[in-house]
């Protein structure tokens, strides 16, 4: 099982969440709450309004996600859906723990809140120069405030 930390659309009550639930692209278990230890630009960009993570540690902010135990299946459907690598590559990131559901057999394998774990993000390298000059977030939300509505892949043209 992999650690998949997730900052935008797939998170609980965002509009892509169900492809972690439905089990028909492998198993995902959420584990907890967690920011990232670097900060990191998280901005919403392009005509479809997605979330990006820029891959630039110590700009930005502590960006607040959701950490899941994946298994391979559903690591290799989260990189087909993210369009790994060309669209977003996969890296591994420092995640402070917020706080901890996980069912652990062992109560030593729970980690505890604020102890570092290492996880994998879909992160990038491959945006738009101009993206750097957009509003930074420290927490995603398709709803929030910003804005910037959400476009689902099947509304896309």
């Amino acid at each position: 099982m992999a650690r998949v930390f997730v900052y935008g659309t797939l998170k609980k009550g965002q509009p892509n969440y169900q492809h972690m639930i439905n089990g028909t692209h492998g198993r995902a278990r959420f584990q907890g709450r967690g920011r990232t230890v670097e900060k990191y630009p998280l901005v919403i960009a392009g005509k479809y309004n997605i979330p990006f993570l820029l891959n630039i540690p110590g700009t930005g902010h502590h960006v607040s996600g959701e950490i899941y135990s994946v298994d391979d299946q559903m690591l290799q459907f989260l990189d087909e859906f993210e369009g790994c690598p060309d669209m977003y590559q996969r890296t591994p990131v420092r995640i402070v723990v917020v706080e901890w559901e996980g069912k652990s057999s062992a109560p030593e394998e729970r980690p505890a809140v604020n102890s570092i774990m290492e996880c994998v993000v879909y992160s990038t390298t491959t945006y738009q120069p101009e993206w750097i000059n957009l509003p930074y977030y420290d927490n995603y939300d398709s709803l929030g405030n910003h804005g910037l509505h959400y476009v689902l892949r099947e509304s896309r043209d």
